[in-house]
């Protein structure tokens, strides 16, 4: 079994300074730097077959290349204790599209089933556990005016996942051309 997600790739450098930010939050399990990135599609566990056929369908996705930064921070869920700490994205339009395209794609094909979530574009930073609120308050307000440099999207990624004891470990197994 295959566990998939599509996923844009923040640049080296960008990542490194937003996990350099992850510090004096306790509860907080930061997202390591060469993890970080922006899920499109949360796929779920597939079998080869429909993982071949994933990894193939993609390559159908059209879509410009666009400029996006992140701009800055806020929790999931909205009520009740905060589960994860998140950086935006903005613009929203050219990352929701791509979204869409992928979306299109996966269900017109039968490979997976419509989401049901809304589409909220942002880069996990870390999962809070039991964080407190006045220490995550004071981290909110003092990145309230984060915002990064602008970088190109010009591609969109296929990975898998294994889940361990000590988080996720992201294995690259398809990149695909914006054009």
């Amino acid at each position: 079994m295959y566990r998939l997600f599509t996923a844009i790739d923040l640049p080296p450098e960008l990542a490194a300074r937003l996990a350099a930010m992850g510090f004096g939050l306790p509860g907080a399990r930061w997202v390591p730097e060469e993890q970080l990135h922006l899920t499109l599609r949360f796929i779920g566990e597939v079998d080869g077959g429909i993982f071949h056929e994933i990894r193939e369908a993609l390559a159908d996705v059209r879509a410009e290349p666009f400029t996006m930064h992140l701009q800055g921070f806020g929790c999931f869920p909205p009520r009740g204790p905060a589960r994860i700490l998140w950086a935006g994205v903005e613009p929203v339009p050219p990352v929701a599209a791509l979204y869409r395209k992928v979306e299109n794609v996966l269900v017109r094909r039968g490979l997976v089933a419509p989401e049901k979530r809304k589409f909220a574009p942002h880069v996990t930073v870390a999962r809070l556990q039991q964080a407190p609120k006045s220490r995550l308050g004071n981290f909110l307000a003092g990145n309230n005016l984060y915002r990064s440099e602008e970088f190109t999207v010009d591609q969109f990624h296929l990975y898998s996942s294994q889940l361990t004891n000590k988080g996720a470990i992201h294995y690259l197994e398809a990149s695909y051309d914006l054009r």
